[in-house]
This record gives C-alpha cells, sequence and structure tokens, in this order.
C-alpha cells in the first residue's frame, strides 16, 4: 500500500464543499483549496497529513483574503492523534480558524470547528488557585521554564517547614508543629506522607524519616531564602 499524500485529501474535501453548494478549485494563488457559493467570502482550506506549525501559519496568512479558513489533516486512529486533535482544535478555535480531518480509509470527513470570532470563558476557580498559590509560594525558587520535575510548590515549601521543626526539635504533636510552624494541616501533612518525609511513632505524634532529614538540606533555595 502506498504512502498516502496530501493529494489524497483533496476529492473528499471537494466532494464535501460540493455537496453543500460550493464551486471548488484547488491551488489558486497561494491557497491549496478555494471554494465559493454565491455572492459569498471565499473558503479557503489548507491540507496537510499531520497537525504542524507550519500549518497553522498558512492558515493565518489566509486570513487576509477571507475570514473563512480551514486547516484539513488526515485523521490518524490510537489515543495520540485523539490527544492531538483535541489540543489543536483547541488552538484552532482560539485563533479563528476552522479544523477539518479527513479518514482516508473512507473518505469521512469532519469538522470539528468553523471559523469565527472567539472568547475564552475564564474559570474563576482556576484563577482562584493561581492567585492562591503565588500567595503562599515564598521567594521564587524555581527557573522560569523548567519542567514540572523537581518543582517547588508552596505545598512543598510548607512540607520543608515540618521537616525543619523536626530536624531541630525532635518527635512532635502535629498540634505543637501547626502551632510553630504556622502550617495549619501540618498533622494531615505529615500523615499523608506526600514526600516520605514523615513517620508516626505515637498517636498524634510525628518524626522525621532520613530522605525528610536529607531534604532538609535543599531547603535554603526551596524556602526562597537569600
Amino acid at each position: 500500500m502506498s504512502q498516502p499524500r496530501e493529494t489524497d485529501l483533496y476529492p473528499p474535501i471537494k466532494a464535501f464543499l460540493e455537496d453543500q453548494g460550493y464551486v471548488v478549485k484547488s491551488e489558486v494563488g497561494a491557497a491549496d483549496v478555494v471554494a465559493l457559493r454565491g455572492a459569498e467570502p471565499p473558503v479557503v482550506v489548507e491540507l496537510k497529513l499531520g497537525f504542524s506549525l507550519a500549518l497553522f501559519h498558512q492558515c493565518l496568512a489566509r486570513l487576509k483574503v477571507t475570514d473563512d479558513v480551514y486547516l484539513a489533516v488526515a485523521r490518524a486512529p490510537g489515543k495520540r492523534f485523539a490527544k492531538a486533535l483535541k489540543d489543536n482544535t483547541a488552538m484552532a478555535r482560539r485563533l479563528g480558524l476552522g479544523l477539518i480531518t479527513v479518514r482516508l480509509s473512507d473518505a469521512l470527513v469532519e469538522v470539528h470547528c468553523d471559523p469565527g470570532p472567539y472568547a475564552p470563558r475564564k474559570s474563576a476557580k482556576r484563577q482562584k488557585q493561581l492567585l492562591r498559590e503565588f500567595a503562599r509560594r515564598q521567594g521564587d525558587p524555581n527557573d522560569g521554564g523548567q519542567t514540572r520535575a523537581g518543582l517547588v510548590t508552596a505545598y512543598r515549601q510548607d512540607a520543608l517547614k515540618l521537616a525543619l521543626y523536626l530536624f531541630e526539635v525532635g518527635a512532635s504533636k502535629g498540634a505543637d508543629v501547626a502551632r510553630e510552624t504556622e502550617v495549619a494541616v501540618a498533622t494531615r501533612m505529615m500523615r499523608d506522607n506526600h514526600y516520605g518525609w514523615f513517620e508516626k511513632v505515637d498517636k498524634g505524634v510525628y518524626g522525621l524519616t532520613p530522605a525528610g532529614a536529607e531534604a532538609v538540606g535543599t531547603s535554603a533555595r526551596v524556602l526562597g531564602a537569600d
């Protein structure tokens, strides 16, 4: 079986648009596909076998000609493509572009979003979470652009406060740790033991594990100290 080509996308797209009353021609000027219906503005479709930044750049350039611009890609099976489709549909919608997929095995054409202005809805909950994390974070211990691995969060900083207290004072009651460190949920954090730094030594009393003692050595940077 021969490898698919971009030109394989054209017949299904042409037939799809013609069924809606468009006159369709390929390679008109810089556009892969142009469709006209009466006195309506032209519809432009750019064809690619897969998603790429270059494809979005092409489509954005076509917005200088018409507001009705679609990117069309070959549909592939599997979860990887499904996620790419979801992410790129969201991007297309935000950019005011339409997105079409073509299943080459049976020429099925699906429109996932149409061109048009887009105003994303803001999430008050997510904004509140963002501002709360910003307020709780001590200093600026991370490097902008780093991966999630090793990222210092306010939760990690609080856990280190608990570890430092136990390192200096020894095993203590959760209530005492909460009061002295000003981490109100100290007992719950030590009980959950997310980082493996704490161990229960008696009812309501927690101590530090070797891993916790080792973590204390990183506390200056993580806690935002100069």
